[in-house]
């Protein structure tokens, strides 16, 4: 924090900056990658395309089942990663025949986040196709790009899908206000003024006509994670949509989805609810 007059202003880069955070992290993430391609070898995705760049791609994790199905959004601020180092995220779920799809998309500073929303949208839409409702999930970035799919008028993209397309978002570790990054150093790849920031934060979009939010966050993140997510929650909610925050015990930013692997975590048994199973 620094004083700033008798004011005490909030240090975002200290706040934002998960990976000064926790040093560890590039430990972690080898764990990703190494689980994500065991659980590829175990069980191997039907690839779907949404787009024609190389990126524009679904890994979907078929487990049988017939009712909504869960998709999982990748993190690594709209700049990094991609869906193949999260397969594994998809093992708890697919334990109880639920089917999962894992979208990847294009980077900054290559395109925007704007447009990175609409490739997400773009992959709903390919998804739409199979005929089955949606609960979309997502890390992070991914939390962000989650809540923007719950409140995106479908039937305003395209007559034929119905407005509860996305009957539930489920956010963990999600930013949906993105103002606090503008004069951090993850901005140099997102590029953000104030102006965009704020178009792109689904925090003052309108929210949701249908559906509901859950905004988990891991228990030892920064104040800002926390607050972001108790702050969604209690927007949307006060606008009539179902809404909960919860935190993960003991994680950080990047073991808050660990539980997402596991078939008996409260993480999975909510999710699993939401889909209707």
């Amino acid at each position: 924090m620094r004083d700033v007059g008798d004011a005490v202003a909030t240090d975002y880069e200290v706040e934002y900056n998960n990976r000064a955070r926790v040093p560890e992290n590039p430990q972690i993430m080898a764990g990703w990658a190494s689980d994500a391609a065991s659980y590829r070898e175990q069980h191997a995705p039907r690839r779907l395309a949404y787009g024609p760049g190389s990126r524009n791609t679904i890994d979907l994790f078929e487990a049988g089942g017939s009712g909504a199905m869960v998709v999982f959004v990748h993190g690594g601020y709209w700049q990094a990663l991609d869906g193949s180092s999260f397969s594994h995220c998809a093992r708890g779920l697919n334990a109880h025949g639920i089917d999962v799809a894992v979208p990847t998309y294009d980077l900054c500073p290559q395109v925007t986040i704007d447009a990175i929303i609409r490739q997400m949208r773009a992959a709903m839409q390919e998804l739409a196709r199979l005929g089955r409702p949606l609960v979309v999930s997502g890390h992070s970035a991914g939390g962000h790009l989650a809540a923007c799919m719950l409140a995106t008028d479908w039937p305003a993209r395209d007559p034929s899908l119905p407005k509860d397309l996305v009957r539930a978002a489920y956010g963990i570790s999600g930013l949906y206000e993105l103002a606090p990054l503008v004069g951090t150093s993850i901005n140099k790849a997102l590029q953000l003024d104030a102006s965009a920031a704020r178009a792109a934060s689904p925090l003052f979009w309108t929210p949701p006509a249908t559906g509901s939010l859950d905004a988990v966050v891991g228990a030892k993140e920064s104040a800002e994670y926390l607050r972001q997510s108790r702050t969604i929650v209690e927007r949307w909610g006060e606008a009539g949509i179902a809404s909960r925050f919860d935190t993960v015990p003991d994680a950080n930013h990047f073991t808050a989805i660990a539980p997402l692997a596991d078939p008996n975590s409260s993480m999975v048994q909510r999710l699993k609810a939401l889909a209707g199973c």
